[in-house]
């Protein structure tokens, strides 16, 4: 039988929620004064997930750390984000306590995104199972296939925009790879690369349906118009570097075997509502005791 298989980036949750809240200085400091209102929030954006999807497995995939194998290609790749501030500090390692707590397999891999180990974990489990991926990060599209949906945070707790296979072909007229080619030609400003200067999104768009590739697009400059083909010799380098920066990659070192074993979910309501009272937790528990028990 096909599982449905939860995976969800949790540094896109714990950041969300936080600035959420601490834009009016709600940091929901426990007895001993540590904040916990981005760990609060990631709590009750994971269970009103597991709620609607109803999973068998679940994993939280992590960052670890700032600097990943993309720096070591570009030195400014992600350079251009501030400090976290004080107060999410001590939450980045107290979330994944409370995650473990509740009987999520938490996963990061030194010198790889939290995108890089959902993208290997979708492309290794997707042929016999159902996956779903909740994140705040539309790079991860590049990863559908027809057996991976991808929820994007958009509103509360409980509002996405969903991306299944037939909407982004619908919606993009590109297959969810081809992705990795518009960014390229685009860039990320949030990411720090610059794709091809005065190339938007709709032109990038536009480049790869007519032509399919980064690399069919500059086989073919001569067909483009005078303003595309300067722009893109222009910033050749830069192109050809913000793709290998776009695309995810789906080789992180990971024994996928023995994770999905670990992945296994069943944690009682009752439990969790324990567990969410032993660390000061009151608004996540009165929130899921409200919704879910």
């Amino acid at each position: 039988m096909s599982k449905k298989i939860l995976l969800i980036d949790g540094m896109a949750l714990l950041f969300r929620h936080f600035f959420a809240t601490s834009l009016h200085k709600q940091f929901m400091r426990n007895s001993s004064g540590t904040p916990t209102n981005g760990v609060q929030g990631f709590v009750r954006h994971v269970f009103t997930a597991i709620n609607e999807i109803q999973p068998t497995h679940v994993a939280v995939c992590w960052d670890m750390g700032k600097s990943t194998f993309r720096n070591d290609m570009f030195d400014g790749y992600k350079q251009n984000r501030p400090a976290p501030p004080d107060e999410l500090i001590p939450q980045f390692d107290y979330v994944k306590e409370v995650s473990n707590q509740f009987g999520f397999v938490n996963i990061g891999v030194q010198n790889f995104e939290a995108d890089d180990v959902i993208g290997t974990l979708a492309e290794a489990y997707s042929e016999q199972n159902q996956i779903y991926i909740v994140t705040g990060d539309r790079d991860i599209l590049q990863c559908i296939n027809p057996n991976v949906e991808i929820w994007l945070t958009k509103k509360g707790f409980n509002i996405y925009n969903r991306y299944t296979l037939n909407r982004f072909q619908s919606e993009y007229g590109l297959n969810p790879s081809q992705l990795v080619d518009v960014k390229a030609f685009m860039g990320d400003t949030a990411d720090g690369y610059s794709g091809v200067k005065g190339i938007g999104e709709k032109t990038a768009i536009k480049l790869i349906q007519n032509h399919g590739s980064v690399e069919s697009v500059i086989a073919a400059l001569d067909q483009l118009t005078p303003g595309q083909r300067n722009k893109i010799e222009a910033d050749m380098d830069n192109l050809k570097l913000s793709k290998n920066l776009a695309k995810i990659h789906t080789e992180v070192p990971l024994n996928t075997s023995d994770l999905l074993d670990d992945m296994a979910f069943g944690t009682e309501i009752t439990k969790v509502l324990n567990i969410c009272k032993e660390h000061e937790l009151y608004v996540s528990g009165k929130y899921l005791a409200t919704h879910f028990s």
